[in-house]
């Protein structure tokens, strides 16, 4: 089937085996695209990939799932690249890439130890966070006070 989507007309595959419709009698090929918002066909390739934050905060370092998941286990201690690859089931050159961007940002500090390169959280990076979620922590513990005050007052109604 054919869609259209503004000046953009793009073939679906589902529809492969349909004839393809002509336009000034030239015949008009079925587009290899599943979905048709997608004309980027080679996109899968890139979503696996590091991306480098647009700012240099740790609010954009750690909205990455992989770069959270290298956080924690940076709690524990120091690692070296290839064990965090291995442990996160990633490849090495993502990994670098991930703790490039921790490291540039204040959260993830390296110390050479022989051959190897060392990787260890430097919380002090994470402040800036730690003071934003704060003030919802106390929304939520405000939020929960008065939720268990009401109880208590519905529970001496009862009596």
């Amino acid at each position: 089937m054919l869609h259209q989507y503004g000046p953009l007309w793009l073939w679906d595959r589902q529809d492969a085996g349909a004839p393809a419709p002509s336009a000034f009698g030239l015949s008009v090929s079925p587009c290899p695209i599943t979905n048709p918002l997608d004309v980027f066909r080679y996109g899968h390739t890139m979503a696996a990939m590091a991306r480098a934050a647009t700012t240099s905060d740790a609010f954009n370092a750690i909205a990455e799932p992989q770069r959270r998941d290298i956080l924690a286990l940076l709690r524990a201690g120091e690692w070296p690249v290839t064990d965090l690859a291995h442990e996160l089931g990633m490849s090495q050159p993502q990994a670098s890439k991930h703790l490039r961007v921790l490291r540039e940002v204040g959260l993830v500090r390296v110390r050479e130890a022989g051959k190897q390169r060392l990787y260890g959280l430097d919380a002090r990076g994470l402040r800036p966070v730690h003071e934003w979620v704060g003030g919802f922590e106390r929304f939520w513990n405000e939020s929960f006070d008065r939720l268990d005050t009401y109880v208590q007052d519905l529970k001496r109604q009862e009596e």
